[in-house]
């Protein structure tokens, strides 16, 4: 019986938050991409500084600046993707992250964390998941979000 085999060096999961706007989330979630082994992409622009105290207070020695791609809006982002997929992770997700069969190379794209995306960015991604929640909450933290869904990416293409 033959197996397959993922080739874990080329397995490279991109985490792209569109304009984020908490320091201290975006710096989590640097730390988590760097722990995990995933690539960052920062849609601008962004609501804080990089010289942010609280920043630079949670993204301690992980930063690697060399290590995030920066798009000067959604428009060069997308333009950059017109061959990858794109998933938005939304509390208007249409299913469950867990019944999805990520890919590798799969670009998950995560939204501000005080107002998510705009409908036009909606309206630009064919696969739109949720994280189930509990009935009347609203929604998790931008960092704990990633880090759930980026964990299950990995699980499914057997990283981890």
């Amino acid at each position: 019986m033959a197996t397959m085999t993922h080739n874990k060096s080329n397995i490279c999961p991109k985490i792209a938050l569109y304009e984020p706007d908490i320091p201290q989330n975006t710096a989590s979630i640097i730390r988590t991409c760097a722990c995990l082994g995933a690539n960052l992409e920062i849609i601008e622009p962004c609501g804080f500084l990089f010289s942010d105290k609280r920043f630079k207070r949670v993204v301690m020695d992980y930063m690697d600046i060399n290590k995030i791609k920066f798009y000067k809006n959604y428009q060069e982002f997308f333009k950059s993707k017109k061959k990858e997929k794109i998933i938005l992770i939304s509390t208007k997700g249409t299913r469950s992250y867990t019944s999805f069969n990520f890919q590798n190379n799969d670009t998950l794209l995560f939204g501000r964390e005080s107002s998510g995306v705009p409908e036009n960015i909606h309206k630009l991604v064919n696969e739109k998941l949720r994280i189930p929640m509990k009935n009347n909450k609203r929604s998790l933290n931008l960092a704990t979000s990633v880090a759930i869904v980026l964990s299950e990416y990995l699980r499914q293409i057997n990283t981890l």
